[in-house]
């Protein structure tokens, strides 16, 4: 029997989706303070979408912005829908809370296992309750 891999030994990978580089940055250094290995951005859906497409394993976690230009958030998590996306989602946007609301209903409508919809810049502490249970 193989021993349960250590915290540092998992390889806990995330895909930030925003067209903002400087919200991805921030995001990026939360997540590797937070021992997330692997960090990719995307600056919009489809160019995420044509990413997700050509990976070997999509990432455990996508944390998506829902206003953006090409695709916004919501026609992204419809698009995880229809790709059967295992990982979990977490929306964001730093625009109108009822917006950010309604894509959290439809993502969850959808069957993506959604962790929360939160306001930009995420802060550390928000981050972290919503991925505690999955970064242990």
């Amino acid at each position: 029997m193989m021993p349960t891999p250590t915290k540092s030994e998992q390889c806990y990978t995330a895909m930030v989706i925003d067209d903002d580089e400087f919200s991805f940055e921030n995001l990026r250094a939360k997540l590797r303070h937070m021992d997330v290995t692997t960090v990719i951005w995307a600056n919009n859906g489809r160019a995420a979408i044509n990413m997700l497409d050509a990976m070997a394993k999509p990432p455990d976690l996508v944390i998506c912005d829902i206003f953006m230009p090409e695709m916004d958030g919501i026609e992204f998590s419809e698009q995880l829908s229809m790709r059967r996306y295992q990982g979990h989602l977490i929306l964001m946007s730093g625009g109108d809370q009822s917006m950010l609301q309604i894509a959290q209903h439809i993502a969850i409508a959808n069957r993506i296992k959604v962790l929360g919809a939160f306001s930009k810049p995420i802060s550390m502490e928000t981050l972290e309750g919503a991925l505690a249970f999955h970064l242990k």
